[in-house]
């Protein structure tokens, strides 16, 4: 196995449930709005904010465009008209809250602080990824956050990677390694960087691209037999 020196991890899946903070958060926003959250709206909303999310990521709509349009444009889908600024302050209000870990998450991080250079990249929004972490207790165990929405840019745009290496001291991309839930921006992006992959996969989904990590696993623990460590 390659010397690795810096780590990058996303947040979203890969350290952080964001399934079960977004089912929570939908859930409370639907209920301020007295109307019920069905499994087929839940669906629907899925659906429109990942193409949302899609567009984002390729590139071809601003992330304010993403969080200020979705929930006008799915209440659209039923015949009402809402403010969808107002509708995204209050999920968000909501989603700040969700802390859920992925199963091992934190014990991992407390370990692989002591032998490399962690640091998180997130495409989202400061404010809430900043409480998550913090709340979780994962924010001081990295030497630095960055997410998309202070550079300028995202993953999985190289020009993204370029802010986040300009700011780590005396980093080597052939010496680093990302680890990241999804195909589309964590690792395309990493290959885009010149980084060595890793694509956590815990539901064993299929890749059907023609983006191949360098390595791929099931379970965090996984990561300790890549990076030499005994555990």
């Amino acid at each position: 196995m390659k010397p690795y020196k810096t780590i990058l991890f996303d947040v979203d899946d890969t350290l952080l449930d964001f399934a079960a903070a977004e089912a929570l958060a939908l859930k409370l926003l639907f209920e301020s709005q007295n109307i019920p959250l069905t499994t087929e709206i839940e669906a629907n909303y899925k659906k429109l904010n990942q193409g949302l999310w899609k567009s984002f990521e390729e590139g071809k709509i601003a992330r304010d465009e993403v969080v200020n349009t979705r929930f006008s444009l799915l209440f659209m889908e039923y015949g009402q008209i809402v403010d969808g600024i107002l509708l995204e302050k209050n999920y968000r209000g909501y989603l700040e809250e969700g802390h859920q870990l992925i199963s091992g998450a934190f014990e991992l991080i407390s370990e692989l602080r002591n032998h490399f250079d962690l640091y998180i990249v997130t495409n989202g929004v400061s404010k809430t990824q900043d409480k998550r972490l913090r709340d979780a207790g994962l924010h001081p165990l990295f030497k630095g956050i960055f997410v998309s929405e202070d550079t300028g840019f995202q993953k999985p745009m190289k020009e993204f990677f370029d802010y986040v290496f300009a700011r780590i001291p005396n980093v080597s991309p052939e010496q680093a390694l990302i680890v990241g839930d999804s195909l589309s921006s964590d690792i395309k992006g990493g290959q885009l960087a010149g980084l060595d992959t890793c694509w956590f996969n815990p539901m064993g989904k299929p890749n059907n691209t023609e983006i191949i990590p360098t390595y791929e696993i099931r379970n965090l623990h996984e990561l300790y037999l890549i990076l030499n460590l005994n555990h």
